[in-house]
């Protein structure tokens, strides 16, 4: 049988900067001082181009055991062979220090000998701008500095530095300590710092498991998407980015790749809705804050994606790069930025509303309330009628999407609510106008002939997407409509118990190839919505079961074999999770489902 392909990568991360660690030691890809930097490790798309940071032994037989310090972000990879064991802890340093969140842009890699004497080598070979740049680089006497990057990049190390500087072999002895700062350098002592910073960090994370909200069933996946998840976010801004690669292919050879390492406002809902699922409201104020940053004030529109700061302009552009395994082109930047996606509005409103009706957000600055309201409305009236590229982004598909009106529905039910809650009665009868215009091109979408809703106005065929119209209950859920809606979803796009394409049709790069995640927790939440629970768990484990050795899920899965495909771990994916187990543990605390 084909060995399953599957991204053998833990990744780490402080909500200042994400790095993936290979079960190799090396550090295959690191972006600084922002997720959308260039990396300074990214073998991963760069091949030899993409640096190196890695501590293998010398002999080339040997096995890697690679897990979590239990719910933490820290990571521990075990290296054996027979004569010898060791042990590498990587963390991203983040705890609280003077009533503030510590999140440096330092990496700590701690080494310490388990079994034998370890004969190991540390190749550390950073690169800029996107590989193009090799680094110069000048000993100090217990450190490295590597020079030509905007910022410092220093390894402070207890290993002799000879051996660093030249990659050469060395016994290790006792524990040793690898600490890389960009920017501002570590001037402390080394073992004491590093020791104290790892400690806290897992202290850090165990006790913010400790407050999340997690139902009874499937709690180890839960806490692993809500530790993922939150590492998505950049602090900074409070922007929350699909993913920390870019271009890893959604399929083999199809040149689905694609830079992930942005704010998506198709995932705003959903994220949110994840976060408040497991009780983490920080993480919504620092969201709804990187929202209110969104440049609407005088635009015609909203754009699918911004950066981490909120800025506009992402340019698209191949680079000088190998690609993963091959898989070119290796793209820098996201032209869906000049796409049309008209549901980014009711997008942007179901995400705001619970400041106003969730009692818990009661000191969030509101000044702006009734300008910001007025402005989407306006801006769901503006584009009502007109077709646009929809949430997968068609690059050479424009038509009326049942997705986009669902959320010009759901956003102008939202409005609605918003509007009572500041007093806004006239706000509030345009938003109820604008519901009523976008159902009625909801069930121009209807096809009588399939019993369920289509893709979009004027054709038949099916879309994942509209599993949210069972969802957000715009076909309610007790309903045959319902159900006969789900059906023809199943018979279309469904493979397995639980796996879904999003759709089948061709596309501007042919017929999907792969399953996409976010799509399969969505049937997920659909089936159970409908009644059909134990059905829902049992697509549930099948889909928890194609996430890595640690528990990150990729976007895309081959339905064939099982093997992990898209950019990794995929935000969108762990979103899908989260509120799949929350959906399942609201149906299992039913009377019925009670021993």
């Amino acid at each position: 049988m084909q060995e399953r392909h599957t991204y053998d990568l833990g990744m780490i991360g402080n909500c200042a900067y994400l790095a993936l660690i290979g079960k190799d030691t090396d550090i295959k890809w690191m972006c600084m001082p922002r997720f959308d930097s260039s990396f300074i490790f990214g073998s991963l798309i760069g091949g030899e181009k993409g640096g190196e940071f890695s501590i293998k032994p010398t002999s080339e037989n040997y096995k890697v055991t690679q897990a979590y310090i239990p719910n933490t972000n820290v990571l521990e990879t075990i290296v054996e062979t027979d004569e010898f064991a060791y042990k590498i802890t990587d963390c991203a340093p983040r705890f609280r220090q003077f009533d503030r969140y510590y999140r440096p842009q330092m990496l700590i890699r701690k080494i310490e000998p388990l079994r034998g004497l370890p004969q190991l080598r540390v190749v550390c070979n950073p690169v800029g701008d996107y590989g193009q740049k090799k680094l110069t680089r000048e000993r100090g006497s217990s450190h490295i500095r590597y020079f030509g990057l905007p910022e410092t990049l220093r390894l402070t190390t207890n290993i002799p530095i000879n051996m660093v500087m030249d990659s050469s072999p060395f016994v290790l002895t006792k524990t040793r300590y690898m600490v890389m700062t960009y920017g501002a350098p570590l001037e402390a002592e080394l073992q004491e710092t590093a020791e104290n910073f790892i400690s806290k960090t897992i202290f850090y994370w165990q006790n913010w498991v400790k407050s999340t909200s997690i139902g009874q069933h499937y709690q180890e996946e839960v806490i692993r998407s809500s530790l993922a998840l939150k590492i998505h976010q950049y602090e900074d801004t409070g922007g929350i980015i699909a993913s920390p690669t870019m271009s890893l292919p959604e399929s083999p050879g199809s040149t689905r790749n694609w830079d992930y390492r942005y704010c998506w406002m198709r995932d705003t809902y959903y994220t949110l809705t994840a976060f408040n699922n497991i009780g983490h409201f920080e993480e919504m104020e620092n969201y709804f804050l990187y929202l209110t940053n969104i440049p609407m004030r005088g635009k015609e529109r909203v754009q699918p994606l911004y950066n981490l700061v909120g800025e506009g302009t992402i340019i698209e552009k191949e680079l000088d790069l190998p690609g993963y395994m091959g898989n070119q082109p290796v793209r820098l930047g996201n032209d869906a930025y000049t796409h049309i996606q008209n549901d980014v509005y009711g997008q942007i409103l179901l995400a705001i509303l619970p400041l106003y009706t969730d009692k818990r957000f009661a000191n969030m600055e509101k000044s702006q309330s009734s300008y910001l309201l007025q402005t989407i409305l306006d801006k769901i009236e503006f584009t009502m009628d007109e077709a646009d590229a929809g949430l997968w982004e068609f690059r050479n598909l424009k038509q009326k999407h049942a997705y986009t009106h669902l959320f010009q529905w759901a956003g102008s039910h939202a409005a609605m609510k918003i509007a009572r809650e500041i007093g806004e009665i006239e706000l509030g009868r345009k938003a109820e106008k604008l519901l009523k215009q976008a159902a009625a091109h909801l069930e121009k979408c209807y096809a009588p002939n399939r019993k369920a809703y289509a893709q979009a106005e004027g054709v038949d065929r099916m879309d994942a997407s509209t599993l949210q119209l069972i969802m957000m209950n715009y076909i309610p859920h007790d309903s045959q409509k319902a159900k006969d809606h789900l059906k023809a979803l199943e018979e279309d796009l469904r493979v397995g118990k639980g796996l879904f394409y999003r759709y089948k049709h061709a596309d501007d790069f042919g017929e999907p190839e792969t399953t996409f995640l976010i799509c399969a927790f969505w049937y997920v939440e659909a089936l159970a919505c409908v009644g059909r629970t134990e059905e829902a768990m049992e697509a549930f484990e099948e889909l928890v079961g194609y996430s890595n050795h640690v528990g990150l899920l990729s976007e895309d899965v081959k339905s064939s074999d099982g093997s992990m495909w898209g950019n990794f771990p995929q935000a969108y994916s762990h979103v899908g999770l989260v509120n799949a187990a929350y959906r399942i543990n609201n149906k299992l605390d039913k009377p019925d489902f009670l021993p």
